[in-house]
C-alpha cells in the first residue's frame, strides 16, 4: 500500500509544472534589448482598427451624407429610443442644458456661460445631424462626448432634443385627439400648430 501510495503521489507531483508561472515574458512597461526601440510593448500599427470598430456608415457614425450635416435618422426612433433618450439627455445634457432644454441648468446656475436654448431660430432649424455632430466633436465650451456616449444614444438624445423642440411649439392639432379631449375638458386653450419646428427628416 505505501508503495502504491508513493506512486499516486509521483504521478500527481510530476503533473504540477509551473511552465506557465515562471515563463519568460516582460510585465507591462517594461524595457527589453530584443527591439531597437528598448520597449516591450510593440507600437500600435497606423490604421489599425479593432474587431467590430469598422465604422463605414457615414450616417451613423460622422452624422453626415456626403459630408452634409443630414437631417434624417440612422435608424427608426421609437418610443424605446425616444425614453433612452431621455434618461441620456438627464444625465449628460441637463446640467447645462436644463431638463427642458432652455439652458438654465444647474452648472449655469452656478456661474458658468449659459448654453443656447434649444428653441433658439438657429437651432430649430438645424438638421439633427448638427447635434449629434456636437456631441461628437464639442462645440464653443462643451467638450466631445464621443467617449461617454455611444453613437446610438447620441442619436437618441439628438431625437429627444426634437421632442424638447416639438414640446415647445406645439399646438393642440399636434395632441391625439384621445389626450386633446382630456386636456380641453380641463379647460386648456385650443390653438393651430403654426409655430411647430421643422421636422427633422424621419419624425421620431
Amino acid at each position: 500500500m505505501l508503495a502504491f501510495a508513493a506512486c499516486i503521489v509521483a504521478v500527481l507531483a510530476g503533473g504540477c509544472r509551473l511552465d506557465m508561472h515562471i515563463q519568460p515574458k516582460y510585465l507591462p512597461d517594461k524595457p527589453t534589448t530584443f527591439f531597437s526601440d528598448g520597449r516591450s510593448e510593440r507600437p500600435q500599427i497606423p490604421g489599425t482598427v479593432a474587431r467590430g470598430e469598422l465604422r463605414t456608415d457615414e450616417l451613423m457614425y460622422q452624422g453626415t451624407i456626403n459630408g452634409t450635416p443630414a437631417n434624417v435618422f440612422p435608424f427608426p426612433i421609437t418610443k424605446t429610443d425616444l425614453a433612452r433618450g431621455q434618461q441620456r439627455f438627464n444625465i449628460y445634457c441637463s446640467p447645462c442644458h436644463g431638463y427642458d432644454g432652455q439652458g438654465h441648468g444647474m452648472i449655469v446656475l452656478r456661474g458658468f456661460q449659459q448654453p443656447p436654448s434649444y428653441d433658439s431660430p438657429h437651432l430649430l432649424n438645424a438638421p439633427v445631424g448638427h447635434f449629434f455632430q456636437v456631441m461628437t466633436n464639442g462645440f464653443g465650451n462643451m467638450y466631445s462626448y464621443a467617449a461617454r456616449v455611444s453613437p446610438a444614444d447620441r442619436w437618441r438624445i439628438a431625437a429627444y432634443i426634437r421632442v424638447l423642440q416639438l414640446s415647445g411649439h406645439a399646438g393642440m392639432n399636434d395632441v391625439p385627439p384621445a389626450e386633446r379631449a382630456k386636456l380641453e375638458a380641463n379647460g386648456a386653450p385650443s390653438r393651430n400648430s403654426q409655430n411647430r419646428p421643422p421636422s427633422a427628416g424621419q419624425k421620431p
